[in-house]
């Protein structure tokens, strides 16, 4: 059906095939080595019989030492002989089984396994050998193969039926019988696709039909021979539809075939308890969705019922506790039961979003929206998939909000007051809008109704949480969508609604006797109430003021809970914090146009400086009662605004209030760094006094991402001798900024690293400010020879031999740093210098100077060798004479 593989996929099978059979060896010898402990706990060691003797050898036996006492010592006259030594019958430990020797793992492992390869590759190359030398014909070469395969597949069920009898196939050494029939299904595949692929001699739709029947034979071959067989029985199945090429795919054909296959494997896993083949069919077959991806909104159908098959055939065999399921015990989340019904809901998202949102695709997302919910309810192992269900109905209307807005938005009764935009009506909206309300409903009902059904906290709790969660996450989606995020009254009513409703399950559930999980599902809907009471206020105010009004809602929450310690209004402060934060990404600008053309004091600073100053004042009442995670999300919503609010003035004050100008300047690069340098430095000192993982966190990213921008804005992309920069003056001007500056606040961050971070951490970035000095001193020499623009003009002798005497200058001004302070750091900062201007004098100036500079440049420089040699020598490293030997006498 689809685009065909290499010709060399059959070949591919076959080692595939040894590679499952080398799992079932290993499978056989974990169960041996079991097998091999029970019997040695439970056994009575027996005592070892010798062999019996050849009758003409006459061996005197000596008895044993366990039944004849020792002889009496002989007693001198006087002395009373010791009483006798008590013999004690021992039982020997059972002896440990002896090691494998080498001729052993030769001649039962590797010959099999290597056997098994060889009879998949000999059918391969007996065909190939017969085509290059025209022995037989095409048909016959077709019909060999697949009697072939039939006597492997014979072979392998004779040798099977054979270890039954013997009843050796327990504590098998190596699964014969498996490789063998593993081979043959490897030259089955290759044989119906030389047919189809390389003879033409079946049609595709033939050839799909009996390569699935090969995959299908190996899946229920399985069912004898082990999980190597139904691996490759898996794989090949799923890989069928891309052994057959077809011009026009028909997706019902592929679909049907696929769920039949899925079926059978679900079935066999289920039969078999195989986790990992339920895990392989799920993922294989959601892979299969992929298709749908380039396919419009015509297409829709066929992928729908794939994963609406899918996701039916999955609850009936997979979900635990469900139907046909496995049992579980009671209140335990089972993982594969959950990820059997998220993936086949993902796969709906998925269809949902490359269809544009088609009706069809819609109404079988909420459709398997609800059925999912149906079988958490009944079967709470598959609880996790409610989480999964909820995420993914955000996902789907906050990319329906996203993508686009629509000029006409109504309600389902009419447009509303404030919408804004034409009255036309628009089907997208209402089936949203329908959808919309069918969730929230269901979703927050059924986390209210939820509690008090489970013996476990945990289930209970994710069920309120998407109870809460999905109604508030809809109502965003919808005002982004429909409100354009502007000022809308009817949204702040429906949030009010909202908060109207979690509140009553706040009263209802305080009023219940304790059970697992209901304080968290309280607090969780109480937090839902003031979400929503906070969305109402986001929704009635205007642009910034909204922003504000959160930063400093939160900053009372947190003072609040120092008052009244209830658990969840630290969890709301943080929850409003987070939506400051969306807020921002959403428009960084705060207020859109109008931030006024002044640097500094404009919108940008009330903006981002008031949540700023309100998230760091939260975390300091909140860090007075602990720590924990709603403190770190405050403590990094105030690093993140400090930052933005510094990097968002500076591109302000560059651009002339434009501050979504695409291409930054070495300017803006070097102001940045400056920033994150010093912000470092500072959240390195905050840390030692608070001892905060955010903090801690916060001063490494910082650092790193003041590395990225030093290392690729400021000395590759935006470097003066590479790019056409204006520098300005002789010795002020933005090199200054860009080089200097930087070299200093590294040299400090570095000291105040010292002693609390590792040596390799401080010792990058004293480095760091090595080569940004070294950079500055190199590039002001050439502003000095070049003017302001320094990629201009040739360089000449003098200002070569400039550079190395500047270099030799610095490094001798480092290694006189490092003798007045003993810094081993400077000293050995000074020999790279140093170092780095021997190589240059030998590679450049020996090369490229002329005449007295490259004399000058060499004289100098053994001069300053010699000094340093003479210094280290006899300051560093001075010897002292040896004390004098004392006088003989």
């Amino acid at each position: 059906m689809f685009d065909s593989p290499p010709d060399f996929f059959s070949l591919v099978i076959a080692i595939a095939a040894l590679i499952f059979a080398r799992k079932a060896y290993v499978d056989a010898k974990q169960l041996r080595t079991r097998l091999d402990a029970i019997e040695a706990s439970t056994a009575m060691p027996a005592k070892p019989v010798p062999p019996p003797l050849p009758e003409f050898e006459q061996v005197t036996t000596a008895p044993s030492p366990e039944l004849v006492s020792e002889p009496s010592p002989t007693l001198v006259p006087g002395e009373t002989a010791a009483p006798a030594p008590e013999v004690r019958t021992a039982t020997p430990p059972p002896l440990p089984p002896a090691d494998r020797g080498f001729e052993e793992v030769i001649g039962t492992r590797w010959v099999v396994w290597i056997g098994g390869l060889a009879l998949a590759l000999g059918g391969f190359f007996l065909v190939r050998y017969s085509i290059e030398a025209g022995l037989l014909g095409p048909r016959v070469r077709t019909f060999l193969g697949g009697l072939f395969a039939l006597a492997l597949l014979g072979a392998g069920e004779w040798t099977r039926r054979k270890e039954s009898i013997a009843d050796i196939a327990a504590l098998p050494i190596a699964n014969i019988p498996a490789i063998l029939t593993a081979a043959g299904t490897a030259v089955a595949f290759a044989t119906v696709y030389a047919a189809y692929a390389l003879y033409d001699f079946i049609a595709p739709a033939t050839a799909f039909i009996l390569l699935g029947l090969v995959a299908l034979g190996t899946l229920a071959a399985a069912l004898l021979h082990g999980p190597a067989l139904a691996g490759l029985g898996v794989i090949g199945a799923f890989a069928t539809p891309l052994l057959v090429s077809s011009e026009k795919p028909d997706y019902w054909a592929l679909y049907v075939y696929l769920a039949i296959v899925t079926a059978a494997a679900l079935g066999l896993a289920r039969i078999r308890l195989w986790r990992w083949l339920a895990v392989t069919t799920i993922v294989l077959a959601i892979v299969w969705t992929l298709p749908c991806l380039s396919c419009g909104p015509s297409m829709v159908a066929p992928h729908v019922f794939h994963v609406v098959a899918g996701f039916v055939i999955a609850a009936l065999l997979v979900v635990c506790g469900f139907l046909f399921g496995p049992a579980i015990e009671e209140g335990r989340i089972e993982p594969i039961s959950c990820l059997s019904l998220a993936v086949y809901l993902l796969g709906a998202t998925a269809i949902v979003l490359a269809s544009r949102h088609a009706d069809a695709a819609m109404i079988a997302f909420a459709v398997l929206v609800a059925a999912t919910l149906f079988v958490a309810w009944r079967a709470p192992a598959a609880t996790g998939a409610v989480a999964a269900a909820a995420a993914l109905v955000f996902v789907v209307f906050a990319e329906w909000a996203v993508r686009g807005n629509p000029d006409v938005l109504v309600m389902p009764g009419g447009a509303l007051p404030g919408m804004g935009g034409p009255a036309i009506t628009d089907q997208s909206v209402t089936l949203h809008l329908i959808a919309a309300a069918i969730f929230a409903i269901g979703f927050g009902g059924a986390g209210f109704l939820s509690q008090g059904r489970s013996a476990s906290a945990v289930i209970p709790v994710v069920w309120s949480a998407a109870g809460v969660f999905t109604p508030l996450a809809l109502l965003i989606a919808l005002f982004a969508r429909i409100a354009h995020l502007d000022r809308s009254i009817p949204f702040a009513i429906l949030a009010i609604v909202l908060a109207a409703a979690f509140g009553g399950a706040t009263e209802a559930l305080a009023r219940r006797d304790n059970r697992p999980g209901l304080m968290i599902s309280t607090a969780l809907f109480a937090t839902g109430t003031l979400g929503a009471l906070a969305l109402a206020l986001t929704f009635a105010l205007e642009k910034g003021w909204l922003t504000i009004a959160l930063a400093l809602m939160s900053l009372g929450t947190s003072w609040i809970s120092l008052q009244r310690p209830i658990p969840f209004l630290r969890t709301l402060a943080a929850i409003l914090a987070a939506i400051v934060v969306a807020r921002i990404g959403y428009q960084p600008r705060i207020v859109g146009d109008a931030l006024g053309d002044t640097p500094i004091f404009n919108w940008l600073l009330w903006g981002y400086g008031i949540p700023a100053a309100s998230f760091w004042a939260a975390g300091h009442f909140l860090r007075q009662r602990g720590d924990d995670a709603a403190l770190r999300m405050i403590e990094a919503a105030a690093i993140l605004f400090t930052l933005l609010l510094a990097f968002m003035e500076i591109r302000h004050a560059i651009y002339n209030g434009h501050i979504y100008t695409a291409v930054p300047t070495l300017l803006e690069f070097a102001l940045d760094l400056c920033v994150a340098l010093a912000l470092a430095i500072g959240l390195e000192r905050l840390r030692v006094k608070t001892g905060s993982i955010v903090h801690n966190v916060g001063a490494v990213l910082l650092t790193v991402f003041a590395g990225l921008v030093g290392v690729f804005g400021v000395l590759i992309l935006e470097n003066p001798m590479l790019t056409w920069t204006n520098i300005g003056g002789s010795f002020v001007n933005i090199l200054l900024l860009a080089y200097a500056l930087p070299a200093v606040l590294m040299l400090l961050l570095s000291y105040a690293v010292a002693g609390r971070r590792s040596i390799a951490y401080a010792n990058t970035l004293a480095a760091g400010a090595l080569v940004f000095a070294l950079a500055y001193v190199s590039l002001e020499i050439r502003r000095l020879y070049h003017g302001q623009n320094l990629i201009e003009g040739l360089t000449g002798d003098a200002e070569q031999y400039t550079y190395s005497i500047a270099w030799l200058a610095f490094g001798v001004v480092l290694l006189g740093i490092g003798f007045l302070v003993n810094s081993e750091r400077a000293r050995f900062a000074s020999a790279a210098v140093i170092g780095l201007t021997i190589l240059k004098a030998f590679a450049i100036d020996m090369s490229t100077l002329t005449g007295v500079y490259r004399a000058l440049s060499f004289i100098g420089l053994g001069l300053v060798l010699v000094a340093i040699g003479w210094l280290y020598q006899k300051i560093l490293f001075r010897r002292r004479a040896p004390p004098p030997a004392p006088a003989s006498p």
